[in-house]
């Protein structure tokens, strides 16, 4: 899906095609940790308080939710993935966790902050899930994200397109798209449905992978799964072998990958 140079989806684009993914929670908590080790600190900006009502919206397999948790707060844990949801029932049991599409989530009850990392990025519609964030708030109540940003993985995205394309698949660019606003197209969506922004910040994070030399492997295995099931099996292994050759003159040293991750926190409040 092509994106505008801001990392809007065009008018035309289908937004309600969010692909469906199959996550591999074992692999997630394993060796992609840093995702949610990362998105520790964001609880700081999220400053949650006893008693209040918080709805973590991507929870995956509820390792920050329970942090949250932790300070009192009454929380929330919401994902599409029923895996996910199965590994974070397991990680912590009792915790509240439901099942839902974000762009059609409903609460009787409103909540004092929605919380989201590393989770938008992967929502096509954005409108729709920002609209049921809006909804879920009270006034004055605020929303708490950090996504994947304008830039985010340019090197491994033009890896793996230009991987496709020399094996005979140049639709696959098709296969597995996201979206990386930057922080002023993402800024004017919140404000048009009544989140006034206080923050956003567009910035680089360099990101270690976890597996050595096998970093980039376990890293498609994890996020371009699907581009991997629509690979013949044939061809699985030279795909990976043709992205790591195109990386690992910038992206691998001393032993040791990294992904070029750009993040965009955000900090805004229900009008």
């Amino acid at each position: 899906m092509a994106l505008s140079s801001c990392g809007k989806p065009p008018d035309d684009s289908p937004l309600s095609a969010t692909p469906q993914k199959t996550w591999d929670a074992g692999l997630y908590d394993s060796t992609h940790s840093f995702v949610w080790r990362y998105g520790a600190e964001l609880i700081e900006l999220l400053a949650p308080q006893p008693g209040e009502r918080i709805l973590d919206l991507g929870c995956g397999t509820g390792h920050l939710t329970h942090r949250i948790a932790q300070s009192g707060a009454q929380v929330i844990g919401l994902d599409r993935s029923l895996t996910m949801l199965a590994e974070a029932r397991k990680n912590y049991p009792g915790m509240p966790l439901l099942a839902a599409d974000a762009t059609r989530m409903f609460f009787a009850r409103p909540f004092d902050a929605v919380f989201s990392n590393a989770a938008l990025h992967w929502i096509l519609d954005a409108e729709g899930v920002v609209r049921c964030i809006a909804r879920c708030l009270r006034p004055g109540g605020r929303f708490v994200a950090e996504m994947g940003g304008k830039g985010n993985i340019e090197q491994f995205r033009a890896a793996v397109h230009s991987a496709l394309d020399a094996l005979g698949y140049p639709e696959g660019k098709n296969w597995n798209p996201k979206y990386f606003p930057c922080a002023e197209d993402y800024s004017a969506l919140l404000e048009q449905h009544g989140l006034r922004v206080r923050s956003a910040v567009l910035f680089d994070r360099p990101t270690p992978l976890d597996g050595g030399e096998n970093g980039v492997r376990l890293w498609l295995e994890m996020f371009e799964g699907v581009t991997l099931n629509r690979i013949v099996p044939v061809h699985r292994e030279l795909f990976v072998k043709r992205v790591e050759d195109t990386l690992r003159p910038t992206l691998f040293r001393d032993g040791k990958w990294s992904a070029d991750y750009v993040r965009l926190r955000l900090l805004a409040v229900r009008e």
